[in-house]
């Protein structure tokens, strides 16, 4: 705040706040008055359950200007389930984080009016799927027609192989749905270009 810059804080990163868990009340209650407390940060709260965030906070109608809400949509079929709760929230920044992206998922109609924000990438772990770059490539595209930021975190584990040198990589190769070769090369390697670029998009907020 003396700095008169802005820090993003981005919360429980390994939990979900909105877990139905009566035990976590206390914890809670206490993040919302921090929230109140610092003005200068903006806090990132990210769910799988949207559906529970009115009611388990306070804040009603009048939200703090420095939440960001989101939730996860991985498929079509979240992205219908989850993307109307989400946007019944009066939060300052409304995001998705497509990640990992496991299908082709179309929030055109949700973008600019109830959506702010998107983030997207592919799946890490020992069971990681590759994604299609043509699902990233449409997520960019439906955000560049609505004016929404685009952020892409990362492949994952597989990568189209664009930037790497695949001849001093040890790789194994997969199809992708929409028929691109995918190298699992693993996270550090696959990188986060997309089709030459890095996308990091940000909402562009004034300070509260």
């Amino acid at each position: 705040m003396k700095r008169g810059q802005r820090a993003r804080v981005f919360c429980a990163s390994m939990a979900d706040v909105f877990e139905a868990r009566r035990d976590l009340n206390p914890w809670r209650e206490r993040l919302w008055t921090l929230i109140e407390e610092t003005p200068h940060l903006d806090w990132l709260l990210l769910t799988k359950r949207p559906e529970r965030i009115l009611q388990m906070t306070h804040w009603k109608a009048d939200w703090p200007k420095n939440v960001w809400i989101g939730t996860t949509v991985e498929d079509q079929e979240s992205a219908e389930e989850r993307l109307p709760h989400l946007t019944r929230v009066p939060a300052m920044v409304r995001f998705i984080s497509a990640e990992p992206l496991l299908s082709e998922v179309n929030i055109a109609s949700w973008l600019g009016s109830s959506i702010d924000w998107v983030i997207t990438g592919g799946e890490s772990g020992h069971h990681a799927r590759p994604s299609s770059p043509s699902w990233f490539r449409s997520l960019l595209i439906q955000c560049m027609q609505a004016d929404v930021p685009f952020h892409f975190k990362q492949w994952g584990d597989w990568g189209p192989g664009e930037g790497i040198n695949l001849a001093v990589v040890r790789k194994t190769v997969r199809e992708a749905q929409d028929g691109t070769q995918m190298f699992r090369v693993g996270k550090k390697a696959a990188g986060r270009l997309l089709d030459g670029e890095t996308w990091d998009g940000l909402p562009i907020i004034k300070a509260a």
